[in-house]
């Protein structure tokens, strides 16, 4: 478990539990309506949910002066030969925005991949016009990989183009 004092806030990072579901899905399912970032489209119940991230190989939480603001999901980018390379997503509650709780959740993502056994995290698609993401993880240090023309289909069906990302870690 990690804390931090932000901006006068305590904020703390550790493993989500079964009594942080709901929070957890009322999160993830915010970011998923926003339709800006994650591919998704389906939400998360509490019978999806609680399968969902049981099914990751780690989910850290955020808890920002005892609430959940954030949650992040952790597990294998592929298979095989390519199974040292890990893929991740963070979701922030909007309410809890600009408080450095993203910041907080990628950092302690690096050091669960880490810990996993994992080599390199690998993020498939960064929407381009998420630019706090964006500037987020070039600052830690990871790598654009290029640019997919129209990668991502956004909640008003227009298409942005998609970035990937690594760090070794």
């Amino acid at each position: 478990m990690e804390e931090s004092i932000f901006g006068g806030c305590y904020m703390v990072i550790r493993e989500y539990c079964n009594d942080d579901l709901p929070a957890m899905i009322d999160v993830w399912n915010e970011v998923v309506t926003d339709g800006i970032a994650f591919p998704q489209e389906e939400l998360l119940d509490i019978e999806t949910g609680a399968a969902f991230f049981a099914s990751q190989s780690y989910c850290g939480v955020a808890e920002d002066d005892g609430a959940l603001a954030g949650l992040y999901i952790l597990h294998p980018n592929n298979v095989g030969r390519c199974g040292h390379i890990c893929n991740a997503s963070y979701a922030v509650r909007s309410a809890c925005r600009g408080k450095h709780i993203g910041e907080q959740l990628v950092l302690d993502c690096l050091r669960q991949a880490k810990r996993l056994g994992f080599a390199i995290l690998q993020f498939n698609a960064v929407v381009e016009s998420n630019i706090h993401a964006r500037h987020l993880y070039e600052r830690l240090g990871f790598v654009q990989l290029g640019t997919i023309p129209k990668g991502f289909r956004m909640k008003d069906g227009h298409y942005e183009n998609i970035c990937p990302y690594y760090i070794e870690l």
